[in-house]
């Protein structure tokens, strides 16, 4: 299978290696790191498994050009480069398999490609990208995809099992709506208050800044080792599954206790949005954050954690973008 990696930072990186691993012809997109990856490949730390491989490496999607697989791992912040991008990778038959956080990524794909064409997927994974051309896989690593607004095909089905093949614990779901949400009862208390944490504790419960200065970020660990830190974690959580219910889909409450239970094997973990905000980067507020809480408001759910720590993380943005009202 030929497939094209848009988005080379730690998660594209780490699943296109995996595929390029068992022998799939890997084709990955660069910017910055063209020159390291062309000649020394990438290398993967793992508890699966240290490897090494060499992807095929362009600087331009016309390089690369139609593709049986288009896989998705940019940061939902550049999804504005997705029509220039993905055009010259696109054919008939290409799927276009989107592994990006929160929501709205398969509806900006849809209007842009034929919607059958579409599959999202959730990863649940703890990665790091090191340097150009190093990732270390901390823990997980389990994908969920599905097609977009329809169950599952057989392609959908036959991709699944490439990653299996590869390694990659994949589940296919008939119902991509329930697993963003259950995705997201992680993604916004830890991606979301790793951040928050920097500003202090009544900033978010408040929602405003209450000083100028700022701490450390927390890590998942320190998160749920407060209890005071560890109670937001949890009532994030619960609004985010109470949302879900009100949406009328199908998460129930034990997502909190599954979610709590694989963090606790993280250890001293920094999420993205952390990283993102360390290395003065935009956060992914619009996708993470910004649509849960206008699709919890829609629907009459209460999320009072939630909209505070949209207005906190609007006033924290590093390169302050507004909120899509």
């Amino acid at each position: 299978m030929k497939i094209a990696v848009v988005g080379c930072g730690a998660l594209g990186s780490f699943y296109g290696a995996k595929l390029c691993q068992l022998g799939e012809q890997v084709h990955f997109l660069l910017r910055s790191d063209y020159e390291v990856v062309r000649q020394r490949g990438v290398s993967v730390r793992s508890p699966w498994g240290d490897f090494h491989v060499q992807p095929r490496c362009a600087r331009t999607p016309e390089e690369i050009g139609p593709s049986d697989l288009a896989l998705i791992g940019l940061k939902t912040t550049a999804n504005d480069q997705l029509a220039r991008l993905l055009p010259p990778l696109v054919g008939p038959k290409t799927a276009i398999l989107t592994l990006q956080n929160g929501l709205g990524s398969e509806e900006r794909l849809a209007a842009l490609f034929p919607r059958e064409q579409v599959v999202g997927g959730l990863a649940f994974v703890c990665l790091n990208r090191v340097e150009p051309g190093l990732i270390h896989h901390i823990d997980h690593g389990r994908i969920i995809i599905g097609e977009f607004r329809r169950a599952a095909q057989p392609r959908t089905h036959q991709i699944a099992e490439m990653f299996r093949r590869a390694g990659v614990p994949c589940d296919v779901t008939d119902n991509l709506a329930v697993s963003h949400w259950d995705k997201l009862a992680w993604n916004i208390p830890f991606n979301g208050l790793g951040v928050a944490s920097s500003a202090g504790y009544d900033s978010v419960i408040s929602g405003e800044l209450k000083s100028s200065r700022h701490g450390p970020c927390l890590t998942t660990d320190l998160l749920l080792a407060s209890p005071q830190w560890n109670k937001l974690v949890r009532e994030l959580m619960a609004e985010v599954v109470h949302t879900a219910q009100k949406l009328g889909l199908p998460l129930g409450e034990e997502v909190i206790h599954q979610q709590i239970a694989r963090t606790l094997t993280m250890g001293a973990y920094k999420p993205s949005t952390v990283l993102d905000f360390e290395r003065g980067q935009p956060l992914e507020l619009e996708s993470m954050f910004a649509e849960p809480l206008r699709q919890a408001q829609n629907a009459k759910a209460s999320t009072p954690r939630l909209a505070a720590l949209v207005c906190l993380l609007a006033n924290l943005n590093p390169r302050h973008s507004p909120i899509r009202r």
